[in-house]
Order: C-alpha cells, then sequence, then structure tokens
C-alpha cells in the first residue's frame, strides 16, 4: 500500500501519524502549530476531521446546550463553531506541502468525503465511529485512493463487514480501543498480527493510552503505521485532549519507534558485527 511516496507495510518504515482531529479547536494557527510539532518530531503525516454538521449531528444532540470557550450555545452550534471549511483547509494543505507532511482527515458524512476528495486529500481515514456506515465506506471506495479504517469499537464480524466493503487492494487497518484514555488492560496488542494476517493487509495501532510504551510494544508487534492524538497542553479546552500527547512526548515517541525499527533486525540468528572481535578473547 502507498500513501503519497511512502510504501507502508513490512519492512518499511512505521508510518507515523499526529491526529490534530479537533485539538485545534477552531484556529487555523493552533493547527498550524500542531503541525510544526508533528513535523519537529519526525512524523509522517496529520490527520484532521471532518464533517457536515448539518448532516452528521445526531437530531438528539442538535440543541443540547454546551458550555464552551466562547460561551453557551447548542450542540450543532458548536460543530459548526470548531469546522474547518474550503478557506481553512487549502491554508492546511499548503502549510502541509510546506512542511513536506501528508495531510488528510475523517469524513464523518458522505458530503465530507466528496469535500476531501475536492481539496486533494492524499488518503481517507474510516473512524472507529463510521466503521458501520456503509454509506461512507462505498463512497471512500469509489474515491479509489488508499483507506486507513480504525476498528474501535467494533467485534471481528464488524470487521469482516466493513472490509467486504473496502475491499484489499489499497486498505490498512488500525487496531484500537475507543476509551478515553485507554487503560493498558484493553490494548489486546495480540489483535495486530492477527488482522494482519486474517486479511494480509498493513496493520497499525491508533493509540489513546496514557504515556508512550503501548504505541512502541505495537511497533514490536509488527504495527506499520502509530497514530497518536497530540495537543499543545493536554489541560487545553477540548475532549480529546486529555488522552493527547503534547510535544516533548510525541517527539519521544517517534524517536522510540525508529529504535524499535532498528532493533526488530531479522529472524535469522547470525554473528553480529560488534560479536566478532569478542570471539577471539572469550572463547580461547
Amino acid at each position: 500500500m502507498t500513501i503519497g511516496n511512502r510504501t507502508i507495510g513490512p519492512g518499511h518504515p512505521t508510518y507515523v501519524i499526529g491526529e490534530i482531529g479537533l485539538n485545534h479547536n477552531g484556529s487555523v494557527e493552533t493547527a498550524k502549530k500542531l503541525m510544526d510539532v508533528a513535523k519537529e518530531a519526525g512524523a509522517d503525516a496529520v490527520k484532521f476531521q471532518k464533517r457536515n454538521p448539518e448532516v452528521s449531528t445526531p437530531a438528539a444532540m442538535r440543541d443540547k446546550r454546551r458550555e464552551t470557550p466562547w460561551g453557551e450555545m447548542s450542540y450543532l452550534e458548536y460543530r459548526y463553531k470548531v469546522e474547518f471549511e474550503r478557506p481553512q483547509y487549502e491554508e492546511i494543505a499548503k502549510y502541509a506541502e510546506e512542511l513536506e507532511l501528508d495531510w488528510f482527515a475523517s469524513p464523518w458524512d458522505v458530503d465530507s468525503v466528496k469535500f476531501l476528495e475536492d481539496m486533494g486529500a492524499v488518503t481517507h481515514k474510516v473512524a472507529s465511529a463510521s466503521l458501520y456506515n456503509d454509506d461512507i465506506l462505498k463512497a471512500l471506495a469509489e474515491t479509489g485512493k488508499p483507506i486507513i479504517a480504525s476498528t474501535g469499537m467494533s467485534n471481528i464480524e464488524d470487521v469482516d463487514h466493513a472490509v467486504e466493503i473496502l475491499g484489499t487492494d489499497n486498505l490498512a487497518l488500525l487496531h484500537t480501543s475507543s476509551t478515553y484514555p485507554m487503560p493498558a488492560e484493553e490494548a489486546n496488542l495480540k489483535v495486530i498480527p492477527m488482522l494482519a494476517e486474517r486479511y494480509g493487509v498493513p496493520v497499525g495501532w491508533s493509540g489513546h493510552e496514557p504515556g508512550l510504551q503501548i504505541s512502541v510494544a505495537a511497533v514490536a508487534l509488527g504495527a506499520a503505521i502509530v497514530e497518536r492524538h497530540i495537543t499543545l497542553d493536554r489541560t487545553m479546552w477540548g475532549s480529546d485532549q486529555a488522552a493527547s500527547v503534547e510535544p516533548q512526548g510525541f517527539t519521544h515517541l517517534v524517536r522510540d519507534i525508529r529504535v524499535i525499527e532498528k532493533a526488530l533486525g531479522t529472524p535469522e540468528k547470525r554473528v553480529q558485527e560488534g560479536e566478532k572481535a569478542k570471539i577471539a578473547s572469550l572463547r580461547g
């Protein structure tokens, strides 16, 4: 599978995604600062979320009142407040090109699939909440673009159904738990090699856990992609901020992933270069 100029899968470097999501809180300047964080850490891509609030907001939620940094408003008004439209995405796309970062988003409705196609997104991401939505899956399959699909809140039959619609020719799956933040006992990392064997596609990890250890362990178990939410400060307003990684932590995560890649090596047992000088002195 290829995204932009990167080949994704076994034998290739882990594709690291900085998930910005809605952590920009409706500010392009904040989004750019988060893109800088991803670039400086050595990530390959940044990801956003895209909605048509009129279509994707559940009827039961539209009129609920919500306290926000901009005052109390309805949930629908809030959704519009934090949503980027064409001018903002044009700015994001241009900045991503300058930084040599891939950018894409999770579309939460068919309108947003069309929007992201028009904007030239390099790939598309299926959010875990959309894995059951056949209309979105079919619209994404029709783009012919590579698709990354998260599998939170799903059992294996749900994943089977989604893969049947999306096909396996240009697909990567992300194992994940949609608990925010996620306790270690919910990681179930052994699912990563199981999914890779079952579907024959690259499989990665989308983490919502405190700390970095589980994401690094996912790479040791074969994760071809690692996605983590990033934030400038976990105390910022927003539902995803507390489960996100701050700049220094994200830099450490990418560093540790690259170390693990080198350490994995091959299944061939052989004398290492550094050991050769020891043979004469220690074996006599």
